[in-house]
């Protein structure tokens, strides 16, 4: 037998031909090629490659040393922070899985996570310990700190003896939002960690000269695989513990940083900002988490942000799709350069296959017009949920990851989003978009966010209602908007009523359009859809 025959024993050699596909190996290759550039910044903390590669193997080995090993769970409850991302290359390099929970969850449901995933320890920021309140009495804790610290330096700078045998082992679990229900663990394994993150990196255009700064939560997504992209390019982590405006500001205008992430309401953030003006060099910026609307993607370029829309959803390790701006577009009017920007595009090139389909899986005609349920397949879709079977085959039913999400298909390819499927209102037989209204809405100059969701109507079953944010030191009142969208959609599909006030959102800047529907239904009530 050949070696590239053996393929069933465990001691047997590899094919010379393969290597398993994980993350890992970019911290072994950056700490050798970038040795003296720097990984993470995080306050007046600071690493080198070759340090961080050393510290990396010092908590794995103190994680060795207290028992964590292949197959266990590892949970982290913390801001933004070296920690945190240490923990991505740490972890599993003995073997163990990374839980990164959403820090803004609420202390019941952070403790059911500590349970359903199983996790032995938990290291958490120390602002955040009142949180772990219900946390399962067998969970370790552990404050990032001094704590941790002392752990670290209890360990050993030896390289870690590789555990990994195969590159579909499970390197991470993600929750979702649970808004439907208890969350889900969604399962990364190491070759969609590995790919993705190699996708991030080339579509954010990182090296080794990027400065990334962490806008966005590495709980989410296991920061959309930033976490690992910016050691594959070898490029510098800068940490903050949350949005801060002003600060972001001076990290740009400064050059301290280059590039980073958010989700569209991160973006009204920043333009909204006192400190807001035209940035002397361009910033490379992926946004996703919502569609960002045609105006805020004008006032980003106006800023002199190279803003790129991506898509994708936890089950996808987050960006699936990437919005890719052919040849000849720059000619276009203003206006019409952002709505197409606005789609979700294709996959990005690791990513896999995107259709739009009916119900009976056939391809809805490439129309843009015609609605579908956005459904993928391919390297960067989720191993399953963890510990819940009956779930991943409703999910992965006809042999596709179902996103829930409905779209259309252009006659390029590109899909576009036209709403989640318990958010498309159904007024009088007719399907309204609620993203379509939320871009009529905000396209208003005195409006900064909205949100449009269904309310009962007695003539129609249900009609749109408009919450909106105005922006600071601007005035609007309900008639004026609605008046405003008269002239840009449909009859139909105007707002009934427009609401005034802040929305509730998510740590990662999502909207929560469920809190707004139970506040207008009342809890447990049944729409139409």
């Amino acid at each position: 037998m050949t070696v590239s025959e053996q393929t069933t024993s465990e001691s047997a050699t590899r094919p010379v031909y393969r290597q398993e596909l994980t993350p890992l190996s970019f911290l072994e290759r950056s700490a050798a090629v970038h040795a003296s550039r720097t990984a993470v910044i995080d306050g007046e903390a600071r690493f080198t490659y070759s340090e961080w590669l050393v510290r990396a193997r010092l908590f794995a080995g103190a994680l060795a040393a207290g028992g964590v090993g292949k197959g266990d769970r590892v949970a982290f409850l913390a801001f933004n922070s070296e920690p945190l991302q240490l923990a991505h290359f740490a972890v599993p390099m003995v073997g163990a899985i990374v839980v990164a929970i959403n820090t803004r969850l609420s202390p019941d449901e952070i403790g059911y996570i500590l349970g359903h995933s199983g996790s032995k320890l938990v290291f958490y920021s120390p602002e955040l310990s009142e949180q772990l309140a219900q946390a399962p009495p067998g969970v370790r804790r552990i404050s990032l700190g001094t704590d941790f610290e002392e752990l670290v330096a209890g360990g050993s700078e030896e390289p870690v003896e590789a555990v990994l045998e195969d590159e579909y082992e499970v390197i991470a679990i993600d929750y979702t939002s649970g808004t439907t229900g208890r969350p889900k663990g969604v399962m990364y394994h190491h070759r969609g960690a590995y790919l993705n993150a190699v996708a991030m990196a080339m579509d954010l255009r990182l090296d080794c000269d990027s400065r990334y700064l962490w806008t966005l939560p590495m709980f989410h997504c296991n920061g959309w695989c930033f976490t690992w992209a910016t050691v594959a390019a070898g490029a510098t982590s800068v940490c903050i513990p949350k949005v801060d405006p002003p600060l972001v500001w001076r990290l740009l205008k400064s050059r301290q940083a280059t590039a980073f992430c958010g989700a569209p309401t991160v973006l009204i953030m920043l333009v909204n900002d006192q400190a807001a003006e035209r940035l002397a060099e361009p910033v490379r910026v992926l946004t996703a988490g919502a569609p960002p609307s045609p105006t805020i993607i004008s006032e980003m370029q106006q800023l002199n942000f190279d803003l790129q829309h991506v898509y994708g959803l936890t089950e996808t390790y987050g960006p699936y799709t990437i919005n890719v701006p052919p040849p000849g577009s720059e000619q276009l009017p203003p206006v019409e350069q952002a709505t197409r920007r606005a789609r979700q595009g294709h996959p990005n090139l690791l990513a896999g296959e995107v259709r739009v389909v009916d119900a009976e899986l056939n391809d809805v005609p490439r129309d843009g017009d015609t609605l579908g349920e956005v459904v993928m397949r391919g390297n960067v879709v989720m191993k399953g949920y963890f510990a819940n079977e009956e779930a991943t085959e409703a999910a992965f039913a006809g042999g596709w990851f179902h996103s829930g999400d409905i779209g259309v298909m252009h006659p390029d390819g590109g899909i576009e989003l036209r709403d989640r499927k318990k958010d498309i209102i159904i007024s009088g037989g007719e399907n309204i978009s609620t993203i379509e209204v939320e871009q009529a809405v905000v396209s208003h100059p005195a409006v900064m966010e909205v949100a449009v969701i269904a309310i009962q109507d007695e003539k129609w079953g249900e009609v749109p209602k408009a919450f909106v944010t105005l922006k600071p030191g601007s005035a609007a009142t309900a008639e004026e908007i609605i008046a405003h969208c008269r002239g840009r959609l449909a009859g139909f599909k105007v707002p009934k009523a427009v609401e005034f006030g802040e929305l509730p959102k998510t740590s990662t800047g999502k909207i929560q359009k469920f809190i707004l529907r139970e506040r207008e239904w009342g809890p447990g009530q049944r729409r139409i859809n």
